[in-house]
């Protein structure tokens, strides 16, 4: 029984990541050329994030160090989707 439930356990989990996958890749494809899916994310966020924020507060939302997030927000920025005060 152990070994029936690991079994659809397992493929459970394979399913779950290859449909994972395709979405993250359908929406790869979508973005803008050049936008990563990190930067769609941080964009999503701050959209919804109910005024301005520090790079510091967005880095801990998202575990990252503060120069991660000062680095993708510079490419926010280079690409004109953030202004940096």
């Amino acid at each position: 029984m152990a070994d029936q439930a690991d079994s659809l356990s397992s493929a459970l989990f394979s399913e779950m990541f290859m449909a994972d996958q395709l979405a993250r890749t359908a929406l790869s494809k979508a973005l803008p050329k050049g936008m990563e899916l990190s930067h769609f994310s941080v964009l999503n966020h701050l959209a919804n994030a109910g005024g301005p924020k520090s790079p510091a507060q967005i880095a801990r939302v998202f575990h990252l160090t503060r120069g991660a997030m000062t680095n993708t927000l510079g490419k926010l920025e280079w690409a004109g989707h953030v202004h940096i005060h």
